[in-house]
């Protein structure tokens, strides 16, 4: 399992806060932020920065304006039919349906024809035609205005997915601007004592730097070549006070293929040190050869 630094970093932790991940992506993260502290915290921190940017950035809609338009477009969906119209239209719809239930005489046999009712006046007929046109062009009406109300929301959802997409972008930009200037500041501080790593016999191409501030006890490291560690092996810094070893840390992927300065845990006093290959989560002292040192 990758160590919780390179872990936070590989930008999985804001996927999640995004709901971007899949139902298993999402329980192993849970499950990583169980194991380590860590990154529970990131994880919190993430969410919390995410619900900030949202509210910064965020341009509501007017008091009501989506029940409104949706109390609109179904009320004309719903329209009743004509009163005038109703009767008129319905008696035709059922003398068509009626004529087509009745048996068809056989061929030859005479045909028994009801005598014709009298027919409606031209006027009513003008009347009911014009309120059922009127109708159907209604409902046609509301079927556009739903469906283009239809569009226009998913439209607005796959806005607030690329809103939100482009916000965790943002996010991890800012975090590595942030990571850039305190670099900086610490390259720039006179209070920090640059000590050089050499390679040991064991391993001469080897070469690092220590960054030691002694007032604040802040310790950096800049590696400017190291191998890619074998499979289950992690580098890890010694600082070494008085010839006894002190745990200064392990470094994490990115550090020791020497992408950035990485801050280190804190040391009170030391004389030199030195970085060795230790299992993965480092050792309580250390176990394999020397592969840098320098003195202070």
């Amino acid at each position: 399992m990758e160590d919780s630094q390179t872990y936070i970093e590989s930008g999985i932790l804001e996927q999640y806060a995004l709901g971007l991940l899949a139902p298993n992506e999402r329980a192993a993260v849970e499950a990583e932020a169980a194991r380590q502290p860590a990154v529970a915290q990131e994880l919190a921190s993430i969410q919390l920065a995410f619900e900030y940017y949202a509210d910064a950035h965020a341009r509501e809609l007017p008091t009501g304006m989506r029940d409104r338009v949706l109390s609109k477009v179904l009320a004309q969906v719903a329209l009743p039919t004509p009163v005038a119209a109703a009767p008129v239209a319905s008696a035709g719809l059922r003398a068509d349906v009626d004529a087509l239930a009745r048996p068809q005489p056989a061929p030859g046999e005479a045909v028994v024809r009801p005598l014709a009712a009298a027919p409606a006046p031209a006027g009513r007929s003008r009347m009911a035609l014009a309120a059922s046109v009127a109708l159907l062009l209604s409902l046609a009406g509301n079927g556009v205005l739903y469906s283009r109300w239809q569009n226009a929301d998913h439209e607005l959802v796959a806005m607030q997915g690329n809103q939100n997409r482009l916000a965790a972008n943002t996010m991890v930009v800012e975090k590595k601007l942030g990571e850039i200037r305190q670099q900086n500041e610490v390259l720039r501080d006179a209070e920090f004592r640059f000590v050089a790593l050499a390679g040991t016999p064991d391993a001469p191409a080897d070469k690092a730097r220590v960054l030691f501030n002694a007032k604040t006890r802040r310790v950096y490291v800049d590696v400017q070549h190291l191998p890619a560690p074998p499979a289950g092996r992690q580098y890890q810094l010694w600082a070494l006070n008085n010839g006894k070893p002190v745990d200064a840390g392990v470094l994490t992927a990115d550090a020791a293929a020497g992408e950035r300065l990485e801050r280190m845990k804190d040391i009170a006093s030391a004389q030199a040190f030195a970085v060795t290959l230790e299992p993965v989560g480092g050792s309580a002292s250390p176990t394999m050869p020397i592969q840098a040192m320098g003195t202070i």
